[in-house]
């Protein structure tokens, strides 16, 4: 009688532990198809991007600042930038402009030459600036911009589409 007790004990907790499984199985297909609808939300985003150079009424305004951001970020002397082709007309037109910015802000003159090696035509915009010979490197990209505020926002992406976490305890 002992030995049939001590088998259904053991095929209980095999029942238990198969139980287990599925649901935590259930519960990261869950989590799998959430992160996928994430991901598939900023890929969008990503697409929608290359709209915002062809807005001839803001894009300029948006380049602008583009450009004097990451001027005040690099605050070299000699620096380097790289656009779009498309983009050269515009930032030759708006460089001028910034440059008298930078000059208010930081109190130094910086000379700017556009590199000729233009960034790639699939980009959305922006520039990208270079000083040192390439050893400091500032990216303005509108790419580079949602990948910043990618990994800052996805947990109001997360809450939006798919409610509160009941589960969360903490709110930082």
């Amino acid at each position: 009688m002992e030995f049939y007790e001590k088998k259904e004990k053991q095929v209980e907790l095999q029942r238990k532990i198969q139980s287990s499984n599925s649901l935590n199985e259930g519960r990261l297909l869950c989590l799998k198809a959430r992160e996928d609808h994430i991901r598939n939300v900023l890929e969008e985003a990503r697409m929608n991007l290359s709209k915002i150079s062809g807005d001839q009424a803001r894009y300029p305004a948006i380049l602008k600042g583009l450009i004097m951001q990451a001027l005040l970020q690099m605050l070299e002397k000699e620096v380097v930038l790289q656009c779009r082709e498309k983009d050269l007309h515009l930032v030759e037109k708006l460089l001028p402009e910034c440059l008298d910015a930078l000059e208010k802000e930081w109190g130094e003159k910086s000379r700017v030459k556009i590199d000729k090696q233009f960034l790639s035509p699939e980009s959305a915009g922006g520039v990208e600036l270079s000083a040192k010979g390439g050893k400091i490197k500032v990216s303005s990209t509108l790419e580079s911009r949602l990948d910043l505020i990618a990994s800052q926002i996805i947990p109001q992406i997360r809450t939006a589409l798919f409610g509160p976490n009941l589960n969360r305890k903490f709110f930082d």
